[in-house]
């Protein structure tokens, strides 16, 4: 085990299948030499060289161009978006490319990319640097897509990501890049794509996350146990494929929930939990499913982002309510 902070277990990831498997190249601006703008890829050039680990160009189309070119003819590519309001420039590369690319050869060809990209608020960032986008990947067939909330977790879905034979974007929360330690298996091990995980047990009320959002959520029971009110928080992990079963498994223990976000309201990741929370337990509810997400406005400037993404306050808050219903 070594102590690993959230940034230090994703290299430490990339490290290991560089090392394993020749075929795994990572390439980015500022990615090389420099290590990224938060030297998540820090060393890896240095130790595996610049045609496995490489610069490009100022350009995102590029970017996923090339990963999606080099994906179909037998490399692992990770392509690094250095900031998640950037995808933009290279949406046709990820979502039209790369996530159709097994379905429109009829198999013949793959996309095993890792489209790796820092975002979420709390860090007072320049505008477009924040802003939680999982929802135009999540609408999107073909693409997984994976937010880790801890070290641990991390390290094991980035190895994963790298080994699956489909792209999945992977989102990293710059709050918690540098937020805590805790310990990491040295060497290789995985996390499944597509199972969530209890963070922490409850009988009263289900409070559904991801992300930075997890950690918000985990405070909050923890003031809410001090009322005597027992919250069991789950971490999605993987929003695409989403493990709809372990969340319906606590609803039906708890018969209320709360699912909270840090993008905005609407169209969001909580709206496909809470539909899917409906459809197949909504005899076990007891009150309505509530969401804890942000207004639908413009990510704010940073004087007032704190009081624009959800809190534990809002969160006891949501919970209060759906108790009191």
């Amino acid at each position: 085990m070594a102590q690993m902070n959230l940034k230090e277990a994703i290299r430490d990831a990339m490290r290991v299948e560089l090392e394993r498997d020749p075929s795994v190249l990572i390439f980015g601006e500022d990615v090389g030499n420099v290590g990224g703008v938060f030297r998540a890829t820090e060393g890896l050039q240095k130790d595996f060289g610049e045609e496995r680990v490489f610069d490009t160009p100022l350009a995102e189309s590029a970017i996923g161009g090339m990963a999606v070119g080099l994906g179909v003819q037998g490399f692992r590519p990770i392509a690094e978006i250095q900031f998640v309001g950037f995808i933009f420039e290279a949406l046709d590369q990820i979502v039209v490319q790369a996530a159709r690319m097994r379905y429109r050869s009829g198999g013949r060809y793959n996309a095993p990319i890792v489209f790796r990209t820092p975002f979420g608020g709390g860090v007072k960032a320049a505008e477009l640097h924040t802003d939680a986008l999982e929802g135009l990947i999540a609408q999107t067939p073909g693409i997984k897509l994976v937010i880790p909330s801890n070290p641990y977790d991390a390290k094991g879905l980035m190895i994963s990501a790298i080994r699956d034979n489909d792209p999945v974007f992977f989102m990293e929360h710059l709050n918690l890049y540098h937020a805590y330690r805790e310990d990491v298996p040295e060497g290789e091990y995985t996390v499944e794509i597509g199972k969530a995980k209890v963070v922490r047990e409850g009988t009263d009320v289900t409070i559904v996350s991801y992300g930075l959002m997890v950690h918000t959520a985990v405070k909050a029971a923890e003031e809410l146990e001090k009322n005597g009110i027992k919250a069991e928080v789950i971490d999605l992990r993987t929003l695409v494929p989403l493990d709809i079963d372990t969340v319906i498994e606590s609803v039906k223990k708890t018969n209320r929930a709360i699912i909270v976000q840090e993008a905005q309201k609407s169209a969001g990741i909580a709206a496909e939990v809470i539909a899917q929370i409906n459809e197949k337990a909504i005899l076990h509810l007891e009150a309505p499913v509530l969401r804890v997400a942000p207004p639908d406005t413009v990510y704010p400037f940073a004087q007032i982002e704190d009081q624009w993404l959800p809190s534990p306050a809002t969160i006891i808050a949501g919970v209060n309510k759906v108790l009191e219903f």
